[in-house]
């Protein structure tokens, strides 16, 4: 196995045992300067990823680190990609539809991504230029060699007659709605499926859902590590921007409104 990717699922593992110690305590939401929420969750998770990441000597962005200007970041040739606690709003809810999102970008693409679910114990993760995407249910936050042997390949559905559209619990707004409408007045029979944080890329990927509509705001951390796992079972991330996969270490890491469907 890679080793990069190995040392991104023991990290994403160890923060997501931390994560779920701090789930079943009280939990104090702080709020940043654009209203989104902070919990120790998010800071501890992200340490604990830190002391992992921070040895393979590829810089990092993190939704939780210090912001590295442009300036700076458009020398790297490759970066890791880190959200420690996507879905806080999900935590916060304690629904268990939260991730941890760790991706490796090269010359803007993501070429890794792992995706743990702290709540459930279900890891994702994959190479793209291996075209090799598996999920494993673990039986505790620990990571062991001979788990990944026991994992299943991700595959997309095909052939169904209906159309699966998954959506945000928290971002279900008018655009999405339009869109869901336009489907169905193409005479579509359509399911919606509801889903909080990563796990929409997630889904698509191993065939539980055909459409993943975002209009509405997302940070590159939020999209990368979901991306890697869609584009290594043949799923494009288009932006509605530019009609071509989204990129990464942008000097904006605001995301363009994007579509990931497997009808494309």
């Amino acid at each position: 196995m890679n080793k990069e990717i190995k040392t991104a699922i023991e990290a994403a593992i160890q923060a997501g045992e931390r994560i779920m110690q701090i789930y079943d305590s009280p939990i104090d939401v702080e709020y940043k300067e654009d209203d989104s929420p902070l919990t120790r969750a998010d800071k501890e998770s992200n340490a604990i990823i830190n002391t992992f990441l921070i040895p393979t000597q590829i810089p990092i962005i993190s939704e939780e680190n210090k912001q590295i200007s442009y300036e700076l970041r458009k020398q790297w040739d490759k970066c890791w990609i880190v959200d420690p606690v996507d879905g806080t709003k999900e935590f916060i809810k304690r629904n268990g539809e939260f991730t941890v999102n760790i991706a490796l970008v090269e010359h803007g693409e993501p070429k890794l991504g792992v995706i743990y679910v702290p709540a459930s114990k279900e890891l994702y993760f994959a190479d793209v230029d291996k075209q090799n995407a598996k999920k494993v249910v673990l039986g505790d936050h620990i990571y062991q060699d001979d788990m990944l042997q026991k994992a299943l390949v991700l595959k997309p559905r095909t052939g169904e007659s209906n159309i699966k559209v998954v959506g945000s619990r928290s971002h279900m707004n008018e655009e999405t709605q339009n869109f869901v409408e336009h489907l169905k007045n193409e005479g579509n029979q359509v399911e919606i499926v509801s889903k909080g944080s990563s796990l929409k890329f997630c889904l698509i990927a191993e065939g539980k859902a055909d459409i993943y509509p975002r209009y509405a705001p997302t940070m590159e951390w939020d999209t990368a590590a979901g991306q890697a796992i869609c584009n290594a079972v043949g799923i494009d991330v288009i932006s509605n921007a530019t009609n071509r996969p989204l990129e990464y270490n942008k000097e904006n890491l605001l995301n363009p409104w994007f579509l990931v469907s497997n009808q494309l």
